[in-house]
């Protein structure tokens, strides 16, 4: 390593590459209807947490509400992120229909869950502190053991 190479622990090393690529994205819910309870977010911000796993991403942020969800992967520059996505939404519609079948059937039609398109924003750009300023004013899902649904 260069003696001018100042460490930072948010660049990522791998054997013949330095990354630190994040991304912002944002998933709706099938006609933006207000499917997603407290329960269901934080099984979701779970669920979603393994998938980046498996991709050797990281979930660094998760918040939603009844009809969104924002999340702040930090990921490899292997992968794709449409190919992150496809499986983020994929995976995570497919354990929440099985978990709150009530919660998607009642509110989707065809118990899809989310929405085929999504945004996803490039963080090079903007700090991460910028990034979790915007997300943190957004609703973080309640864990059921912490209290009750605050919908």
């Amino acid at each position: 390593m260069s003696p001018r190479w100042v460490s930072d622990p948010d660049i990522r090393r791998g054997r013949t590459v330095m990354h630190n690529l994040q991304a912002h994205l944002v998933f709706v819910t099938r006609f933006r209807r207000e499917a997603l309870s407290d329960p269901m977010l934080t099984r979701c911000e779970q669920i979603m947490a393994e998938v980046c796993d498996k991709f050797d991403a990281t979930l660094i942020e998760f918040r939603g509400g009844e009809d969104h969800a924002h999340l702040l992967v930090h990921y490899p520059p292997t992968v794709q992120v449409s190919t992150l996505v496809n499986s983020l939404k994929g995976v995570s519609a497919r354990y929440l229909r099985q978990e709150f079948p009530e919660n998607i059937q009642r509110s989707s039609r065809g118990a899809h869950l989310w929405s085929p398109s999504y945004l996803a924003v490039s963080t090079s750009g903007a700090s991460v502190a910028v990034i979790d300023e915007y997300l943190a004013a957004q609703r973080q899902p309640v864990s059921v053991d912490e209290g009750s649904p605050t919908g």
